[in-house]
């Protein structure tokens, strides 16, 4: 006897080797959600709770080859992107999302990190700009992507709603700019703008040093929540509450930054 269909969602990012980011994180929110994950992989990371140490990106061709493989014979109800890496995957995956028919899409910008540091190069960044994020249901750019992609500083909750205009104007359906790279009561504060609704979102802010893969996390449950049939904004509000979950159970991991806990109810059940 056949199961009803279960939602299919894709992540399009890098591997963490230490599990906390990346599609790691992203099959593990899938798996919360009782949503089939699928990934293609776009780069390998040697990298642990101290940082990263390596990053090799698979060949353009390979990445839109596994995307290709999914849409051709699972389908896919959702999909996210998470790091890039490079010009060249970028315009592949462009074209592949393009073709494949995918309207609910998830673009986190991973151009730059919650701690300012740029990520990838100005051609990559250009790429997305162009290619990527007009193809976004939803982009969740952090404070300092905003600042890029909104062309100004974001240093308080007014700059944070201008930057969610402009960065609307870049033809993507709906942005939200998150707040967790800000400071004082606008940590964790984000705010989402489709263009005609402006709404700040907020959940707790959780005191813990172990926040990494957070950014990964929040876009693959919003990801998640869309898959499910969730209306945008919805999937939004449920995804952060999911976060905030996982960061009360955050992985006190490695001698760095540990990540969120993906799968907090069997610790709690435990």
């Amino acid at each position: 006897m056949e199961c009803d269909r279960v939602p299919v969602a894709l992540t399009i990012a890098g591997s963490d080797s230490g599990g906390g980011a990346g599609i790691q994180a992203d099959l593990r929110t899938f798996a919360f959600h009782c949503v089939h994950g699928t990934s293609a992989l776009t780069c390998v990371t040697a990298q642990n709770t101290l940082g990263v140490n390596r990053v090799d990106a698979l060949p353009a061709e390979s990445v839109l080859a596994q995307i290709d493989a999914i849409v051709k014979d699972i389908g896919v109800d959702a999909a996210k992107t998470g790091m890039l890496l490079n010009a060249d995957i970028m315009s592949a995956v462009a074209e592949a999302i393009a073709r494949s028919g995918i309207n609910r899409l998830v673009v986190d910008p991973v151009m730059v990190s919650r701690t300012g540091a740029q990520l990838i190069d100005d051609r990559a960044i250009a790429t997305l700009i162009d290619l990527v994020v007009p193809q976004a249901s939803i982009l969740t750019p952090n404070r300092y992507e905003a600042q890029i992609l909104a062309q100004q500083e974001v240093n308080n909750l007014d700059d944070m709603k201008t930057a969610a205009e402009r960065i609307h104007r870049l033809d993507c359906a709906a942005v939200l700019v998150k707040g967790g790279g800000m400071a004082g009561e606008l940590r964790g504060v984000d705010v989402w703008f489709d263009g005609e609704q402006l709404e700040i979102v907020k959940t707790e802010t959780v005191d813990t040093p172990h926040t990494h893969g957070t950014g990964c996390t929040l876009s693959a449950a919003i990801a998640a929540n869309l898959a499910l049939g969730k209306p945008p904004l919805t999937a939004v509000r449920d995804a952060k509450t999911y976060l905030t979950h996982a960061l009360h159970h955050a992985l006190a991991i490695g001698g760095g930054q540990g990540p969120v806990g993906h799968f907090f109810p069997l610790r709690e059940r435990d």
